[in-house]
């Protein structure tokens, strides 16, 4: 019977952090162009994509990615930045999702939407400064293609389709995935939502599909349906991810060691 592997997309086929801080931040100023931020956000704006070393370089980069495991979607990129300028003390799931649920939800709506305008006004202004924040994890798209006869690859995401496409088309790895199995922000807010609905196109029974996250929150939605689920230990997460997900049963996978894992064998 042929097995189904489902990747995320950011932070486990893309490092895409970068870019996800620049836009968030762009989105945040634009939404609140007075707040206690803007000064610190202001290197990043522009017409162009600031260079990598100057996003890897800004003050409030490392809390970002500190705090990225714990959200979901866009718009908790606005959770992160809220918390951020208030100096909030986020150390667990349960302390951010009480932080999110006290944000105006409209507003979050309003964040979600203006996330996705600067990005793609971004990726229309400046394409190759856009592609040069994002980039494929090393290794990961010659693993892929060595094993594309060995399963059904498939992206579950929460980025939109027309960036996943652009992407995947620019590292050369588009033809690993057809359009169909592609599921991207549309298919649902949560990843057990996009796993249903590739189960019913591809008629591939849960307990052959595995699912692979660089989020714990995510592998939590999933596995009630009977999915293997695996950690990318190379994502957005640390140890306190990667501790609660072998707590949990999941695979936890390095790049050096998740072919074994998933396929059996090197």
């Amino acid at each position: 019977m042929k097995r189904v592997l489902a990747l995320d997309f950011d932070g486990v086929i893309a490092d895409s952090a970068p870019e996800a801080f620049v836009v968030a931040a762009r989105t945040f100023a634009r939404l609140r162009p007075a707040c206690a931020l803007a000064a610190a956000l202001a290197p990043l704006d522009g017409d162009a994509a600031p260079p990598r070393a100057v996003v890897d370089a800004h003050p409030l980069y490392a809390a970002f990615l500190e705090l990225m495991p714990l959200g979901n979607r866009a718009e908790d990129y606005g959770v992160v930045l809220d918390s951020l300028e208030r100096d909030a003390s986020l150390p667990d799931q349960g302390a951010y999702d009480a932080w999110r649920d006290r944000i105006d939800r409209e507003w979050l709506r309003g964040f979600h939407r203006a996330f996705y305008q600067v990005r793609a006004a971004l990726a229309e202004r400046d394409p190759a400064g856009w592609n040069a924040l994002i980039g494929p994890y090393p290794l990961l798209p010659e693993l892929l293609r060595r094993r594309a006869g060995d399963a059904l690859l498939a992206i579950a995401t929460a980025k939109d389709r027309v960036s996943v496409g652009r992407l995947l088309h620019t590292w050369g790895m588009g033809d690993l995935f057809p359009p169909e199995r592609v599921l991207d922000k549309e298919a649902g807010v949560s990843k057990a939502a996009h796993l249903v609905e590739l189960q019913r196109r591809s008629g591939v029974p849960f307990r052959e599909i595995t699912f692979v996250d660089d989020k714990v929150n995510h592998l939590d939605t999933a596995a009630p349906l009977g999915v293997r689920c695996a950690l990318a230990a190379w994502g957005y997460n640390g140890e306190r991810e990667r501790r609660i997900a072998r707590e949990r049963g999941y695979l936890v996978c390095g790049l050096g060691d998740v072919e074994g894992q998933i396929f059996g064998s090197a």
